[in-house]
């Protein structure tokens, strides 16, 4: 979170938020502070996650949108945690912090546990039920009517605009990002295949329970193409597990997960060949977005050491043309089942 949000934030600000759904954050437990505050609070002795999202990073119709969606969702049978009302009756409460504010929601708590890439359940099967999920959202999804509240557009995202957080250091980033970004731009939106996606759908925002996923933290998403909520659990799944080894290793694995991914996502949603060959552009929107994002949140005069080694693998990568993985992309399609 950026410093200066950070002052604006306290202790009686959260137990007036959890107040706000009738919970008591004398035992609240942080989750997270990159984008939003989330907390794990309680009510009656039931567990809920409180998430407060100031001004500076979404409107309070944008998050309405997102909580819209959830619940559209969940409703369809989709699982993703259900979206509390307030004690006033609504999704989104308006929590003012200085000149400025916060919006503040409330969800169940996803069953289950996390999944670590180490972890023996991260394998095949996992996988397959991870394509599953997001076939599922997809075909749901092409029939949801947003009315007033629709998300942001994947290039109205302030992150899009590369050179306003890169120096000037990084022109030749900058102009390959852009000619990316464009490239994706010229694609045919058609509601077969453009809507809003989840956009973050990677291990660390999904609990396995049962033999089933349980996908929670939609804060990212966006109307964007479909073929994003694939190329996203692709790329952290090999960023996370593979990062430090060479292409080939990259490359290896990431056909068998995207391999077993695929054939979980076409029992539930259809993708045309002449679309998963457009792969190879968007892990690289996600190469340049990440490498912007963490511009924009770190510190760079006084970065960890794990900090500076993952901006610095990942800008060598982005400088000598690098993907993520090189992989056939059609022929993985095919043997998946498409």
């Amino acid at each position: 979170m950026e410093q200066w949000i950070e002052k604006l934030f306290s202790k009686e600000l959260l137990e007036a938020a959890a107040a706000m759904y009738g919970c008591d954050a004398s035992r609240a437990k942080k989750l997270g502070d990159f984008e939003n505050y989330v907390y794990e609070v309680h009510k009656g002795g039931t567990p809920f996650i409180l998430r407060l999202t100031h001004s500076s990073h979404r409107s309070r119709k944008d998050v309405e949108a997102e909580l819209r969606w959830m619940n559209y969702l969940h409703d369809k049978g989709v699982n993703v945690p259900l979206v509390n009302q307030s004690k006033g009756g609504g999704l989104v409460e308006v929590l003012a912090a200085g000149d400025t504010c916060f919006y503040v929601c409330l969800f169940d708590k996803a069953p289950g546990s996390p999944v670590s890439v180490k972890d023996d359940l991260f394998n095949e099967d996992l996988f397959k039920e991870w394509g599953k999920i997001s076939g599922k959202m997809h075909r749901i999804t092409k029939e949801y009517e947003a009315g007033e509240f629709v998300r942001e557009r994947w290039d109205e995202d302030d992150i899009m605009h590369y050179s306003k957080y890169l120096s000037p250091n990084d022109a030749l980033i900058i102009e390959k990002a852009e000619w990316n970004k464009k490239k994706i731009q010229k694609l045919e939106e058609t509601p077969e295949n453009f809507g809003v996606i989840h956009s973050d759908i990677h291990q660390g925002n999904f609990f396995y329970h049962d033999g089933e996923i349980h996908v929670f933290d939609f804060d990212d998403s966006m109307q964007f193409f479909f073929l994003s909520d694939i190329a996203i659990p692709l790329y952290y799944s090999v960023w996370w597990k593979h990062r430090k080894e060479n292409l080939k290793v990259r490359s290896a694995f990431g056909e068998s997960f995207l391999t077993a991914f695929l054939r979980g996502y076409l029992e539930e949603y259809s993708i045309e060949e002449k679309w998963i060959e457009h792969m190879p552009s968007f892990l690289s929107l996600r190469d340049f977005t990440l490498y912007t994002v963490f511009h924009k949140k770190w510190d760079l005069s006084n970065l960890s050491e794990i900090e500076e080694s993952l901006l610095t693998g990942l800008r060598e990568r982005l400088l000598h043309d690098e993907p993520m993985v090189s992989l056939d992309f059609k022929a993985i399609l095919q043997k998946a089942g498409g």
